[in-house]
């Protein structure tokens, strides 16, 4: 008796015991990262590793000084993978990380219901060149520049699911340096894997760009979870 009314009496203790802490939460991933480019929305675009070809775009918003989650979707990447931007080459398949900014939205179809970006769209003479002795490289173009070979461009409206809307992504963009890379976007999922851009379900891209307002500068951050390339670091 003796023994049971002592293991009660240690029972009870433990009962009345206070639980530990729960784990604060972790903070959002932006508010994690080195830099956000300075404004109050932000698109993350996370792989698990630099071989993946899948991962998640987030887009997030800046309210009260705190980052909150507005949306996301499942991505796809560079059939090769990601490679850091900084170095990155030409023709690799792969997705740059690193953060950029976003231009301008495009589109073979009208702009969805809502988008404030500046929207160009597309038409039968609009191309990207690609080509790396043009003096029009990694630039949008109205009619083919005589240096610009069409083998090294894309004629947009050849890509009417992909880029039924997308967003220019700044990367190789303001100053281009030649074989870095060109024509990276955030488009509309093709079939599988991209060669280089970040894609997502045709939805989501209408939601972002209804999001996304120019005025609160939102920048676009694509990396890893962890490794070199991780998202943290930029």
């Amino acid at each position: 008796m003796r023994t049971l009314l002592a293991l009660g009496a240690v029972l009870c203790s433990l009962a009345s015991a206070p639980a530990s802490p729960a784990a604060p939460p972790p903070a959002p991933l932006p508010a994690r990262m080195a830099d956000t480019g300075g404004g109050s929305q932000l698109i993350t675009a996370v792989a698990a590793d630099a071989s993946a070809t899948s991962g998640t775009v987030t887009w997030w918003d800046r309210r009260g000084g705190r980052w909150v989650r507005a949306g996301s979707a499942p991505a796809r990447f560079g059939a090769n993978g990601l490679a850091e931007g900084a170095t990155r080459r030409q023709g690799t398949n792969t997705t740059p990380t690193g953060l950029y900014d976003l231009p301008y939205a495009f589109g073979v179809r009208p702009a969805p219901a809502g988008t404030r970006y500046r929207y160009a769209r597309a038409t039968e003479d609009s191309w990207w060149c690609q080509d790396n002795d043009s003096r029009a490289y990694n630039r949008w173009v109205e009619g083919l520049p005589a240096d610009c070979r069409a083998a090294e461009a894309e004629h947009l409206v050849a890509y009417g699911t992909q880029y039924a809307h997308a967003l220019v992504i700044g990367f190789n963009y303001a100053r281009p340096v030649r074989m870095r890379g060109a024509g990276i976007f955030l488009h509309v999922n093709g079939r599988g894997a991209t060669a280089g851009c970040v894609s997502v379900p045709a939805d989501a891209m209408r939601a972002i760009l209804a999001w996304a307002d120019p005025e609160r500068r939102p920048h676009i951050a694509v990396g890893t979870r962890r490794g070199p390339t991780a998202i943290l670091r930029y």
